[in-house]
């Protein structure tokens, strides 16, 4: 399973990326704004799923999550704050930082992991 990675925290997105493999995914793509997310998705990046953080230095990443519900495409917010400030994404999973690797297998599940 491919996962695109959204993080604007370094360490953080190093973190994600170690458990990804160790769940046996493969970072399709990492970045830290929205508008190279946005650009990376443009540009015909390849995924399964992604994970996004809600804040990216003080910028929400909204529209990524809505080019990736127009594209059908499954993905989870990662925060600190707990809840995502914006109904139209309340369905859509959340990991709460730090994330522990149980919660982020069972989103990966969620997306077609199998495992």
């Amino acid at each position: 399973m491919r996962i695109f990675v959204v993080e604007d925290e370094g360490l953080i997105a190093l973190m994600i990326e170690d458990m990804l493999e160790d769940l046996g995914c493969q970072v399709a793509g990492s970045v830290s704004s929205v508008s190279q997310a946005l650009g990376w998705l443009a540009g015909g990046g390849e995924f399964d799923g992604a994970l996004l953080d809600v804040n990216l230095g003080g910028e929400h990443v909204f529209p990524i999550a809505e080019a990736l519900a127009a594209r059908g495409a499954p993905f989870a917010f990662t925060t600190g704050y707990g809840e995502i400030p914006d109904p139209r994404f309340a369905g859509a999973p959340i990991l709460g930082k730090p994330i522990r690797r149980e919660a982020l297998e069972g989103v990966l599940k969620g997306f077609g992991l199998e495992g």
